[in-house]
């Protein structure tokens, strides 16, 4: 990876206003960039991240919306810092450019959409509803683990997230998507303003490091959308936890998969949304 690219957290000026006085000062503020990811010299979509992690984000994301089968079908990615975006200096953009297999890669032109992602919605730019792939190939059958999973392993894969969360920490404004055992002890956690993207580089994460096969759930600093549970649905990952509500169309992507599926996990109480 290049050495060019922007920090993840800046520095920028900022007024500190209360009913005493008003304070200049510079203020730890969450970086987010314009990303382009490339397939075999093709860009193909350009997501708003924070600038780092990039690598296992454009691999989370190659698997999560079906790009690539698996990580042996990626033989390289590469990150390099492109031209300043529009007329401003200070906001450079970043390529991250990956080399897939060729049956991936007439695949994926083959149903090649234009899609630009934003932080706040991720099938932003989806040129027909057919896109959309609301309906996931049903899960195997929940393990006993995933069934009894209980309030406990919850609130303590929860409890251990905002020490993980190091970008938040610093600047606030960033989603974290972390991965736990079934007794809730968590394994990583990756961040990113985009909660899409959090989860597309904690997914990337996990394929690289060989943890999709084993037990465990996802959590979220987030609401559940449709997508997040899209994109969990599609690794073969049966729970996911958010700290936020879930959307109705979420709930409905869930059920569909065979999937367990947690809201409002805040403190004492937790909200099963699922039928499984």
């Amino acid at each position: 990876m290049s050495s060019d690219l922007p920090r993840a957290v800046q520095q920028l000026p900022a007024t500190v206003i209360t009913p005493e006085a008003s304070v200049s000062r510079l203020d730890a503020v969450a970086a987010e960039v314009p990303v382009a990811l490339v397939f075999n010299g093709i860009s193909h979509a350009v997501m708003m991240c924070s600038p780092q992690d990039l690598e296992v984000f454009a691999l989370g994301f190659a698997l999560s919306e079906g790009i690539i089968d698996q990580v042996a079908d990626c033989y390289g990615i590469e990150v390099q810092p492109l031209a300043p975006c529009g007329t401003d200096p200070e906001a450079p953009g970043i390529s991250v450019e990956m080399q897939i297999a060729s049956r991936c890669f007439v695949r994926l032109k083959e149903r090649r959409r234009a899609l630009t992602g934003r932080t706040g919605c991720g099938i932003c730019g989806i040129d027909s509803m057919d896109a959309l792939d609301l309906v996931p190939e049903p899960l195997p059958a929940l393990a006993d683990w995933a069934s009894q999973l209980d309030l406990a392993a919850l609130q303590t894969a929860f409890s251990q997230l905002p020490g993980l969360q190091l970008l938040n920490q610093q600047a606030g404004a960033v989603h974290a998507a972390g991965w736990a055992t079934p007794d809730g002890q968590l394994q990583a956690a990756l961040e990113d303003v985009g909660r899409h993207n959090a989860l597309d580089k904690l997914l990337g994460h996990m394929a690289q490091q060989q943890m999709l096969a084993q037990p465990g759930f996802v959590v979220m600093t987030s609401r559940a959308s449709y997508e997040l549970v899209r994109k969990c649905a599609r690794m073969g990952l049966p729970v996911l936890a958010t700290i936020s509500a879930p959307t109705s169309l979420a709930i409905q992507v869930a059920n569909q998969a065979g999937m367990r599926l947690f809201g409002l996990c805040r403190g004492p109480r937790m909200v099963r949304y699922s039928a499984h």
